[in-house]
């Protein structure tokens, strides 16, 4: 590891000065940062024009947009949550070259002792294993050898998890969706700012064979003006949901009864977000959401479920399929949809369209002007010699499930970590990505009037800078 990298702040040090930011905030001094208006004044005077600072707290850090992570020899990673997805990926770090799963975390104890067993069996030496009760997760945080904390764990506990992670001087990766408030994203954005501590919603679907080549193709120009694209999460959940034992609990199906929205933007808006550059050039503006009525759970319990079981105390109130309509600050327009609660076949949509033509996925399909023509859909594989993405072409059959966009997304972030490279993505993205949970719930509740969504990069957006259309380290 870099002996000349940064050290993190202590959390003994973070806590004695963090009463600005709901109790655990940082103190400006103790890090060495300098306020937003000393270290962007041009940021501001053009957000200030813009009048995109309404609603946006002030900057108690500086901005995380291009900032590296320090040069190290070895990731070493924390595990929180070892249950279907964390139990799954453990087995992707385990190969990742330069990486060691120092410490593994779940109250479930046999969930622990499979997740050792797998580090031991892959080589490695046996990690910690943090088991005693819901909150061991801070002792896996506060290890003085851990670099990443991986967060994979039901939705409610995402923020407080990575909030933790940060405290404690760790950069943190979490599951979708980061966060389940616009409060919290605000606050995630504030962390990563004042502990300098990357903050990832780790969205594996930006990573896809498919959508990593339509994101070059747009970048080169081939789509034309960007205009319109479309994402979603559109799967079939109901069977998994009622399960007894495939989720630890029914923690995912009781989110069905508090929100109305769209409860997992984050596959479908990340990948057409990287498209149109959200935030490194345009910017998410606003949202209208509208949703059906909810009918799907309970019509499955009815038919598959006795009439003694508890879920039959619940309520179901979420919308069987919520659309809603992004437009952003270059007047493009962004689709969303979502829909887990009634039969469909697995589809993200995961379309974008131009002045030149359109990619429609599910199946792919093409349409681009000058090499089509007819009113024909064109052979989408024509376009992988020239424009699949370096890490396809490094990485042709990856392992792990997901077809191999796990790993893609894994091997990538822990590159950066071992190179000290910038991010793909950073705690802005995560922001962004998620912000459509609360506000497509508050869209449909006013009938699908416009919800405002933040500009959580604080006119940093208007500055042009990749992201996961990376350059392939020399």
């Amino acid at each position: 590891m870099n002996d000349n990298a940064p050290q993190p702040p202590s959390r003994r040090s973070v806590l004695r000065t963090t009463a600005g930011v709901a109790g655990a905030g940082i103190g400006l001094g103790a890090l060495g940062t300098t306020s937003a208006e000393a270290a962007a004044p041009e940021a501001a005077a053009a957000e200030q024009i813009a009048g995109q600072t309404a609603g946006a707290p002030r900057r108690r850090g500086a901005t995380m947009v291009n900032v590296p992570f320090a040069k190290r020899s070895t990731v070493r990673v924390g595990i929180v949550g070892l249950g279907n997805r964390g139990g799954s990926m453990i087995d992707l770090f385990l190969v990742l070259p330069g990486v060691r799963v120092v410490a593994v975390c779940d109250p479930v104890r046999d969930k622990t002792e499979r997740a050792a067993a797998k580090v031991v069996a892959a080589g490695q030496p046996s990690p910690a294993v943090y088991t005693n009760g819901e909150d061991d997760y801070a002792n896996l945080c506060k290890r003085t050898d851990v670099d990443f904390v991986y967060v994979a764990t039901p939705w409610e506990l995402h923020f407080e998890m990575a909030k933790t992670a940060m405290l404690n001087g760790k950069h943190v990766g979490v599951e979708c969706p980061v966060a389940m408030t616009l409060k919290d994203l605000w606050e995630l954005v504030d962390l990563s700012e004042q502990t300098r501590r990357h903050c990832m919603q780790l969205e594996n679907c930006c990573y896809g064979r498919n959508e990593m080549r339509v994101l070059r193709m747009a970048h080169a120009g081939r789509f034309g003006e960007l205009l319109h694209g479309a994402g979603a999460y559109n799967h079939d959940l109901r069977e998994l949901m009622f399960s007894p034992t495939y989720y630890e609990g029914p923690w995912r199906r009781l989110w069905h009864t508090r929100l109305r929205g769209d409860l997992y933007p984050n596959h479908g808006f990340g990948p057409v977000a990287n498209y149109m550059d959200v935030n490194r050039g345009d910017r998410a503006v606003s949202i209208s959401s509208f949703g059906t009525q909810a009918l799907g759970l309970a019509e499955y319990r009815a038919k598959h479920l006795p009439a003694g079981d508890p879920s039959w105390k619940e309520s179901y109130i979420g919308a069987d399929r919520t659309i809603s309509l992004v437009q952003t600050a270059k007047g493009r327009v962004i689709r969303l949809e979502h829909d887990v609660s009634t039969p469909h076949p697995y589809s993200r949509i995961n379309s974008l369209g131009g002045t030149l033509g359109v990619f429609e996925d599910y199946p792919a399909r093409i349409y681009l002007e000058p090499d089509h023509q007819g009113h024909q859909w064109g052979d989408f594989a024509a376009y992988a010699k020239d424009f699949d993405h370096w890490l396809w072409k490094e990485h042709a059959n990856p392992p792990g499930g997901h077809g191999g966009m796990d790993y893609i997304m894994l091997y990538r972030l822990t590159q950066c970590m071992r190179l000290g490279l910038v991010p793909d993505f950073d705690v802005y993205d995560a922001a962004t990505w998620t912000a459509p949970v609360p506000l497509s719930h508050d869209s449909i509740k006013a009938k699908g009037a416009p919800q405002a969504i933040p500009d959580f990069t604080r006119g940093e957006w208007q500055k042009a800078r990749s992201g996961v259309d990376s350059v392939k380290p020399a």
